[in-house]
């Protein structure tokens, strides 16, 4: 008669054949079928040159159409770049300054200084990058909570065409009230001289308005634009074909 041992070892032999064939089959491989859960489902996102091609040339506004007309070039080297080789302050004529000129333009509710018709004291501006409501009040410590921003910043415009241009057309890209606008301080420190590739408004209500107005500086000023700063602006206007350029 066998031991009980020798039974005991028998029986676990069989329940660890048991289980090896239950993980296992009798392959000796284990090769589950995913569930729908486990399977990754890529939807590829459209080209922005596709999805503008998929919308009719009739319903394509200014902006789209003279963005198809814009230069799509790599940067130029940045050498020789300083602001001053467009501007040294402000443009100043019929006695008041640029700055001022679209502090009272942008800005509403505004006060002029007491002892002046061109000065700005205060105001209230909606700052187009975020959408907040921004008091303006003239000060040292104040003033700057409202800058005038170029839309097409001074460094992206050289790298891109403005080399080029004489200095009076660089002092004109400097001082054009297209290319300027009064933002919130620190949203226009966060945009630096990013093009379009690389910042954009967090406002997504005023992203069409943005692109269409950098597009129509753009062309003004026969600027050209990189591949990813291109593709940007399309993605952008698809939201809004037919989007116009601003005066």
């Amino acid at each position: 008669m066998k031991s009980l041992t020798s039974y005991g070892c028998l029986g676990i032999a069989a329940i660890f054949f048991l289980i090896y064939l239950a993980l296992f089959g009798s392959g000796g491989q284990s090769n589950p079928t995913p569930t729908p859960s486990a399977i990754e489902t890529v939807i590829p996102t459209p080209e922005p040159t596709e999805t503008v091609a998929r919308i009719p040339k009739k319903k394509r506004g200014e902006a789209l159409r003279a963005l198809a007309k814009l230069p799509i070039k790599g940067r130029a080297p940045q050498t020789g770049y300083s602001r001053e080789m467009f501007s040294d302050d402000w443009d100043y004529y019929n006695g008041c300054d640029v700055r001022n000129r679209i502090l009272a333009r942008d800005l509403a509710q505004y006060n002029y200084r007491s002892d002046s018709y061109c000065i700005i004291e205060n105001g209230i501006l909606e700052d187009p990058f975020t959408g907040q409501v921004i008091t303006f009040q003239r000060g040292v410590k104040t003033s700057l909570d409202v800058q005038i921003d170029h839309v097409v910043p001074l460094s992206d415009a050289w790298q891109k065409g403005a080399q080029q241009l004489s200095g009076y057309q660089r002092f004109a890209l400097y001082n054009d009230p297209l290319n300027l606008l009064a933002v919130w301080g620190p949203a226009n420190s966060q945009k630096s001289d990013s093009d379009a590739a690389s910042w954009l408004p967090s406002n997504k209500s005023f992203r069409c308005s943005y692109v269409a107005r950098q597009i129509a500086v753009k062309a003004k000023y026969e600027l050209w634009v990189t591949r990813a700063e291109h593709d940007s602006m399309a993605r952008v206007l698809a939201t809004c074909p037919k989007k116009s350029l601003p005066n």
